[in-house]
Order: structure tokens, then C-alpha cells, then sequence
């Protein structure tokens, strides 16, 4: 029987967990403009701007907490609903108008506002 190296087990253990954390294993993004980013906050501020929102629509839920998000989190996120791979229909349709810039931008401006 081989014996496996630490450090390759340990590499292969990373992949694994890495791959089951980010089961939407999107390209990186490249660094958004926060001050762009502020620029178009205002699809976002109507339910997460607000505090314990929360929204009737398709369901009753809390509407999340996004300032301070990591930004490579966030744009994944925003992603997910774009392709589908997330449900919530509100949110479909505001990733669907999204570029990649807009989604950066955004992200940076969310990450720098803790």
C-alpha cells in the first residue's frame, strides 16, 4: 500500500472543502469601485437598507444583512441568481440586469460598508 504525503492529502482535503463551500465555483472577480458601486445601491436599499425588513414575497422572510459582505461571496451570490442556480425571484430579476462590473462595484461597496 503507498503511503500518501501529508501535504498532498492535506492539498486534496482543501480542494474538497473549497469545493463544497463555493458549490458555484465561479472565476474570480477582478476589484470592483466602491464609489461606483455607491452609485447603484438604490435596486438594493429598498428591502436591504432597511433594518429587521422583511419581505412578504414569495414567502415571509428576513431580508439579509449585505454591508460588510465579502465582496468575492456577494458577486458569487448575485451570480448564482443570475444563472438560476439561486430561486428567489426578486432577486432573478435584479441579478438579470447585472453586469459583471455592476456586480463587482457593488460588492465593493458593500464589503467597504461594515
Amino acid at each position: 500500500m503507498k503511503r500518501i504525503a501529508f501535504s498532498a492529502l492535506c492539498a486534496a482535503a482543501i480542494t474538497c472543502l473549497s469545493a463544497l463551500a463555493a458549490p458555484h465555483a465561479f472565476a474570480q472577480t477582478p476589484a470592483g469601485d466602491a464609489k461606483a458601486g455607491a452609485q447603484k445601491v438604490q435596486m438594493c436599499q429598498g428591502c436591504h437598507g432597511i433594518p429587521g425588513w422583511r419581505t412578504a414575497y414569495p414567502e415571509v422572510f428576513h431580508v439579509p444583512k449585505i454591508n460588510g459582505q465579502h465582496a468575492q461571496y456577494f458577486v458569487n451570490a448575485l451570480k448564482a441568481y443570475k444563472s438560476g442556480d439561486r430561486k428567489h425571484p426578486s432577486m432573478r430579476a435584479i441579478a438579470a440586469t447585472l453586469s459583471e462590473k455592476d456586480m463587482a462595484d457593488l460588492a465593493a461597496y458593500y464589503a467597504e460598508n461594515k
